[in-house]
């Protein structure tokens, strides 16, 4: 069977999959909403119809989806080259530190202070992500547990920082002083918080997605994912496309960092990291790992998000529902055997077909 064949054929299963995962996890919502609310239909409006009610609230979709895109490119980056680094939160969190520093500390023109800022905040992400990385190459250290373990020194480190360098001491709260005028984003919807941050992830997906499927590196990237043992065989540099994977993600995520902060704040005020790497993980599985579905399925997420804070205002249902939900919706996408029946069987009926075509 032809290669453009089975690629289509793929890309329908995954595409149908994709659409089942989400009806079933609307599905799942208005059952345990039924399940366990007194007024299930306030409820179910407020989840699904609520998000849509104002200006205001679609913008917090696409404000909510901005950080998703960064840390689940990371995430499709890093699976993609067949690592299993979770390091995306820690790359995340950093750069928030760094884009603070650069805002806070240096004065600079107002259309190039947020640039600088945001790559630092990459240059920061980058230089965590290498840590795991670094040390799997070098002495085959588990990148998974070096990962989880480095997210929370990051943590405590961004933290610290704040604490002691940075804080605003008249404050009743932990958070930084104030940013300068100059390095903060600018609103590109008047009536929401949507920033040009938002259009930078978006740029990256696609960039994101050229370099995967456009480029030498990316096939050698996806070639040493897919069976490392044997891209060796093949000559790949296999160490070096794992570590300069890792570097990429972990920039990816870092710039992700330093726009939302300067998206979305005027200071500092995180006392623990948000969690947009985890929920990256979502993002990127339900995208299917490519790069031109992350901003649809960030929107998603974030549109799960936002409806079970609108419901939880509004109902007597608690917004924990949705973490409830995502678990679901991350068991369905593992769940290789979901519509696999139906795709072997047209592969062969294809198969088939261009057979009778060649005879």
């Amino acid at each position: 069977m032809k290669i453009n064949s089975q690629k289509k054929i793929n890309l329908l299963v995954d595409c149908v999959k994709m659409l089942m995962i989400v009806a079933i996890a609307c599905a799942l919502v208005s059952l345990i909403v039924f399940a366990v609310s007194d007024d299930p239909l306030n409820a179910i409006y407020n989840f699904f119809v609520g998000p849509f009610t104002t200006l205001r609230r679609v913008g917090n979709i696409v404000e909510a989806a901005s950080p998703l895109m960064f840390t689940a490119l990371a995430v499709v980056i890093i699976f993609g080259a067949g690592q299993f680094s979770m390091i995306a939160e820690g790359s995340f969190f950093i750069g928030t530190a760094g884009a603070m520093v650069v805002a806070i500390t240096i004065g600079m023109p107002a259309g190039l202070h947020p640039i600088v800022a945001i790559l630092f905040g990459g240059i920061l992400g980058s230089i965590v992500a290498l840590i795991p990385a670094l040390l799997k190459m070098k002495w085959n250290v588990s990148e998974l547990v070096v990962s989880l373990m480095l997210n929370y020194v990051v943590q405590f480190f961004v933290i610290y920082l704040v604490t002691y360098f940075f804080r605003e001491m008249e404050s009743s709260s932990l958070c930084s002083v104030l940013f300068q005028d100059t390095a903060t984003l600018t609103t590109i919807l008047e009536g929401t918080r949507i920033h040009t941050g938002v259009l930078l992830g978006v740029a990256a997906c696609i960039v994101m997605w050229f370099l995967m499927y456009r480029t030498s590196f990316g096939t050698s990237l996806r070639i040493t994912g897919d069976n490392a043992l044997f891209a060796k065989y093949a000559g790949l540099k296999v160490s070096g496309i794992m570590v300069a994977a890792q570097a990429i993600a972990g920039f990816l995520a870092g710039i992700g960092g330093g726009a939302e902060l300067l998206g979305m704040y005027t200071r500092f005020k995180w006392t623990a990291t948000p969690g947009y790497g985890w929920t990256g993980i979502v993002v990127a599985l339900l995208a299917r790992r490519n790069p031109l579905m992350v901003p649809l399925s960030a929107a998603f997420i974030a549109y799960m998000n936002v409806g079970a804070d609108i419901m939880a205002r509004n109902s007597d249902v608690g917004r924990e529902m949705v973490d409830i939900i995502q678990g679901v919706m991350m068991l369905l996408i593992a769940a290789d055997a979901l519509l696999q029946g139906w795709r072997q069987r047209m592969i062969i009926k294809a198969a088939k077909a261009e057979e009778e075509v060649s005879v």
